[in-house]
């Protein structure tokens, strides 16, 4: 009968009481994923502790699929660091390195222009139309760490939908099939 024939009776053979405890089971590594992501937004004071490089614009320091790991602390920004920040009217946040700070006199705020390591010029295409510069509410936070090519995953799954699908039916069918 085969593995798919022996998979088609452990589905029809599944108890109402099984298929429950499954499923708090499911919900518990969901919660629980959620925890660890609110926590971690709290620890690091970032809205996204973790983001992937989607481009190419910071090679070499950081390629296409690495993932970094952020933090906000209430210091100033200072040219050299490596942000990641949000533009008004974009969606995807954006890592570049701040090549340039402004200090405001009357309130003592910081502003920064970014570039990436790979571009030839600022950034200053990139941000809403008519903004110079960042302000400190555009910086989500600044890199501390990076895990090469591990956001890999991520970018595969976005680019490509299909095999994200494949992986959910194959993880539900799994978790539907298992036996504790």
């Amino acid at each position: 009968m085969g593995y798919i024939g022996e998979t088609i009776d452990s589905i029809k053979s599944i108890q109402i009481r099984q298929l429950l405890t499954q499923a708090i089971s499911l919900g518990m590594i969901v919660t629980s994923a959620l925890i660890i992501w609110k926590a971690l937004m709290c620890v690091t004071g970032s809205e996204s502790p973790v983001v992937v490089v989607l481009s190419g614009s910071m090679e070499p320091g950081f390629k296409r699929g690495d993932i970094l790991f952020l933090h906000m602390s209430k210091d100033p920004i200072r040219a050299g660091e490596i942000v990641v920040f949000n533009v008004d009217g974009r969606d995807i946040p954006i890592v570049h390195r701040v090549i340039k700070v402004h200090e405001r006199d009357n309130t003592g705020d910081v502003d920064v222009l970014t570039k990436g390591d790979n571009n030839y010029g600022d950034d200053r295409l990139l941000y809403a139309e008519g903004q110079q510069w960042l302000h400190r509410h555009h910086i989500m936070g600044r890199a501390v760490g990076f895990l090469p090519y591990v956001g890999w995953v991520t970018i595969i799954m976005t680019e490509k939908p299909i095999i994200k699908y494949i992986l959910i039916g194959a993880l539900g069918l799994l978790v539907i099939t298992s036996k504790d």
